[in-house]
């Protein structure tokens, strides 16, 4: 969507992963749980082809990968490890659209992005992708083009909904500072100059075509304003990792129109406090930087953490819960 556009989003949604290995229930609990914004659920605990890398790797346009035991790496064509992702990825499909016949509404999508794939995936020679521009930049156009691909089927397969695209960049803050280490692991990657990095994940939401986009980093120190330049409508991130050091840059995203989807409901099991105490940081937040506390609602969609696959599927289904009822908590008492 377009970067001078306001996008409107639900109170309450989830970041992506789920327990268990199970997808009829998975996405059972999500659709249950999230009525007005459900999201296709990963559930990597069914091993290779079905964790963040391996999946997005499997959407990809003429590149494909395999397991190493370093993890996952180029290769000339497609093979087992592929067709396991395509299958896995099938069956989340067929599990999702089972449970949203005849829904209208926003639906949320999750694909690893361009940086932190690029982080991740090995080329041949066992180096990670990062370490070669010109390979950064095929990664980058293949990854466009299979997400322009699945997001037309996803839509295909649920007709009435609104397909939000969330890219999850984790290492995004790594590949900026030149942290992510070498195949060594005596060394770094060279630092990747904003300017590309911004054009790379604009070339990346852009795949969203008419939909909504949202970078999700449950790392700390999220470049706000970097994300904001690039196009997505929302950040989504971890509440609790922010420092006052963030403050200029979420005020003015929120005063651009960027809405925050705040991590403010733990990702593993954990007791859960009454659902304003789990808001109370994002009201002092407002306070803190002078914004109206009736702009709350309609700048900030409340979720997890992060991904719920370390939980129990039971807490899961708490979690989720426990968001909704949060993000009406702070819409009713946004003081």
């Amino acid at each position: 969507m377009s970067e001078n556009t306001q996008v409107t989003f639900p109170a309450a949604t989830g970041v992506g992963s789920m327990p268990g290995e199970d997808a009829i229930e998975a996405a059972k609990t999500v659709t249950g749980s999230l009525e007005d914004f459900p999201y296709l659920a990963e559930q990597p605990a069914r091993g290779p082809g079905a964790d963040m890398i391996g999946r997005t790797a499997g959407m990809l346009v003429e590149l494909y990968a395999r397991v190493e035991p370093s993890g996952w790496r180029l290769s000339d064509r497609p093979g087992r490890d592929t067709r396991r992702a395509h299958a896995w990825l099938r069956q989340d499909l067929d599990a999702l659209e089972e449970f949203t016949q005849g829904y209208e509404g926003d639906l949320k999508v999750q694909a690893v992005g361009p940086w932190t794939l690029a982080a991740a995936l090995e080329l041949r020679g066992g180096e990670a992708v990062l370490s070669d521009p010109g390979a950064c930049r095929d990664l980058t156009a293949s990854l466009a083009e299979g997400l322009r691909l699945h997001l037309d089927g996803v839509r295909r397969r649920v007709p009435g909904a609104r397909v939000v695209l969330q890219l999850d960049e984790p290492s995004l803050t790594a590949v900026l500072r030149g942290q992510v280490r070498t195949a060594s692991g005596y060394r770094t990657y060279r630092a990747v100059d904003r300017q590309v990095v911004e054009s790379g994940l604009r070339e990346v939401l852009a795949a969203s075509g008419p939909g909504p986009t949202v970078v999700h980093s449950c790392a700390p120190d999220v470049p706000f304003a970097l994300l904001r330049r690039a196009g997505t409508d929302a950040v989504s991130f971890d509440f609790a990792l922010l420092t006052e050091r963030d403050d200029d840059a979420i005020g003015e995203a929120v005063e651009a129109g960027t809405r925050l989807f705040a991590g403010v409901v733990p990702g593993t099991d954990a007791a859960l406090s009454d659902p304003a105490g789990s808001v109370m940081g994002v009201r002092t937040l407002w306070r803190r930087l002078g914004l109206r506390p009736g702009l709350l609602a309609e700048a900030v969609t409340v979720t997890p953490t992060c991904g719920l696959a370390g939980a129990s599927p039971a807490y899961a289904r708490q979690a989720l819960a426990h968001c909704v009822r949060a993000a009406r908590s702070l819409a009713d008492n946004p003081e």
